[in-house]
């Protein structure tokens, strides 16, 4: 493998988290007296900062609104959000072989810092990841690349020696934006069809195939 560091997105990329976004979603809805949505139509807003994914799924620009969702998510995740959290099968073992090789390894997602930590560390996996680049660390989210350069900086990287995978659109304008190599994973809501439109250095099926190079 020629790169000597590769990040991660998180949600859908190296875990599901499908079972606490969507609970937490619809506890919100429903304290707020909104109809719930489907699970597929959640699903397809995760990646977006959370006010995003509120405007898409409403089509309401309340600021008020939005900011009692937010606050009223937040209560619901904090309760349910590492626990109902699953890594995919192959997480774990890729992570493993990739720190055995010498490379470095970190996550840059939009999802809270601290709540990657719990999860990471709930699954044993903490010491798999060189550094976190959670939401509240940047200014600007994704597709800015300013998480993905913090983590670059951090690690005192070469741009060229990263890769970026993740399992979003938003990702793939995320590294482009910051001038790396990315590599799409289909575990996500994306299509492989769709990151067509992207540069992409390789769209894989699963992490596993990553141990394959």
């Amino acid at each position: 493998m020629r790169y000597s560091t590769i990040l991660f997105d998180f949600d859908y990329t190296l875990a599901d988290a499908t079972k606490g976004i969507v609970s937490s979603f619809n506890y919100a809805f429903s304290r707020l007296d909104l109809p719930e949505c489907n699970p597929e139509s959640i699903k397809k807003t995760v990646g977006l900062p959370l006010d995003k994914a509120f405007i898409q799924l409403t089509n309401s620009r309340n600021e008020a609104l939005t900011n009692r969702f937010l606050s009223l998510f937040r209560e619901k995740a904090n309760k349910v959000m590492s626990r109902d959290t699953v890594l995919y099968a192959d997480t774990v073992n890729t992570l493993r072989y990739l720190k055995r090789s010498g490379i470095n390894t970190g996550i840059v997602t939009t999802k809270h810092h601290f709540r990657i930590v719990e999860t990471l560390n709930l699954h044993g996996a903490l010491d798999l990841i060189d550094i976190i680049v959670g939401g509240e660390d940047v200014k600007v989210p994704k597709p800015s690349p300013e998480g993905l350069l913090l983590a670059i900086d951090s690690l005192k990287e070469e741009r060229s020696n990263v890769l970026y995978i993740g399992d979003s659109l938003i990702d793939a304008k995320t590294a482009l934006a910051a001038n790396v190599d990315f590599a799409a994973v289909t575990t996500g809501t994306t299509e492989k069809a769709e990151f067509f439109q992207c540069p992409c250095v390789k769209i894989i099926k699963n992490l596993s195939e990553l141990l394959n190079e």
